[in-house]
């Protein structure tokens, strides 16, 4: 019988590389190298963030969104020919399926791809319907990257069929938690292409995007107890057996400790919020994330509603690419509690954007900037709204650093 998986990823092998009436510059004359890495600059400063100015006219612009995702992938992906990430790999890529733009994502793909890359994969726990729509399925038919299958049975999950599960290191939730193959495995490398995109949690970023690499349905991390306690038999041996008493613990100390809007009555409340950011840093203690970028072409407002921005952020620490973001998204990020979390938590250093060195990406150079040398384009959310607020506002308050350190 032919799968799904079988019928895709042949048409993708056929159709590799064909994309009928887009004129894209050929690749800059270079000798094969064994090796591919990061710029120079970028690997020796882990710590900033770059943001790149595109220059897209309209949404709609396919052709020079495409261009945009190539140009860059050329100038941050570079051959090696000293050790770095051999072109044996198998390259992941994690796009956010509800936001990240398909034809810059191809342009990325384009760009590795020019390096030698050939064993390429896309993964996503979500909506396979909304990659059709989205175009993922037409690029990665077009590119030859594979793509995983979505759906799980229970049996699945007792025989690891296409996943790989990670052991949580000092977990709050989960005591395990099962990746889409061939993450985690020998020989791989993943990249993080990302969405600003308006939502309950404030906006979806980097971190956010890779909950989308958990297995259905261990990546629901947004529905509060219904999927810690109310869980399906099958997955109540993967959380951790005093869960409760230690989420309420945390709970009941960051209310102490004046986590912002934890007075919220909102739905999708202060306990939500709570549980959520603890799975997100369970997940990330467990994942090795080669690169992250945040397509910022357009913004996602209200309803999906895009917003042309013309930035694309990018760089290797996923949490404080997040909080630049997030402030250049219009909120402060030290209203955002999982920041303030993962801090708690040690998977980040700073949630304070004005501690970030940042750096304006010009044609292949970093140029040192300030934070407010660059554009703030509101992105409403509905995260943890307050009395007598909109439904959909913006998470702006001042927030004291100084005073609020973990």
């Amino acid at each position: 019988m032919i799968t799904r998986r079988d019928f895709l990823r042949t048409g993708a092998l056929a159709a590799a590389g064909a994309i009928p009436g887009v004129r894209l510059a050929a690749s800059p004359l270079a000798v094969p190298q064994p090796y591919f890495g990061l710029h120079p600059f970028i690997e020796s400063n882990p710590k900033a963030v770059f943001v790149a100015r595109t220059r897209v006219a309209s949404v709609k612009d396919e052709e020079a969104k495409r261009r945009t995702g190539l140009e860059l992938a050329r100038q941050i992906f570079v051959p090696m020919a000293t050790p770095g990430v051999p072109l044996s790999h198998r390259i992941i890529f994690k796009p956010n399926y509800a936001g990240t733009d398909a034809y810059f994502y191809e342009g990325v793909v384009m760009g590795l791809k020019e390096l030698g890359l050939k064993k390429l994969y896309f993964v996503e726990a979500n909506g396979y319907p909304y990659w059709a729509n989205a175009g993922f399925i037409g690029v990665n038919e077009r590119q030859g990257v594979q793509m995983n299958e979505t759906d799980r049975r229970p049996r699945h999950f007792r025989e690891s069929w296409e996943m790989n599960w990670a052991t949580v290191p000092d977990g709050v939730i989960y005591k395990r938690i099962p990746h889409f193959t061939p993450i985690h495995e020998p020989d791989t490398w993943m990249l993080n292409i990302a969405k600003v995109r308006s939502h309950g949690m404030c906006l979806t970023l980097s971190v956010k995007n890779e909950q989308g690499t958990v297995v259905v349905p261990y990546t629901r991390f947004c529905p509060g107890w219904r999927m810690v306690t109310g869980v399906p038999d099958f997955m109540k041996p993967d959380i951790q057996p005093d869960v409760e008493a230690h989420v309420k613990k945390l709970f009941e100390s960051h209310v102490r400790m004046h986590y912002s809007r934890y007075n919220s009555q909102h739905e999708l409340g202060p306990m939500h919020q709570e549980i959520w950011a603890q799975k997100t840093c369970d997940n990330q203690s467990t994942l090795k994330t080669g690169f992250a970028m945040i397509e910022d072409i357009y913004g996602l407002d209200v309803g999906e509603t895009p917003v042309l921005t013309n930035l694309v952020m990018f760089g290797k620490d996923k949490f404080r690419l997040d909080v630049i973001a997030m402030y250049l998204g219009g909120h402060e990020p030290g209203n955002v509690n999982l920041f303030r979390t993962a801090k708690e938590r040690g998977l980040t250093d700073t949630f304070n954007p004005w501690e970030i060195p940042v750096y304006e990406w010009v044609n292949g150079a970093a140029v040192p900037r300030k934070l407010t040398d660059f554009p703030r384009t509101p992105i409403k959310t509905y995260y943890l709204q307050l009395p007598g607020e909109p439904l959909y506002h913006m998470v702006n308050e001042p927030f004291d650093y100084d005073k609020y350190k973990v």
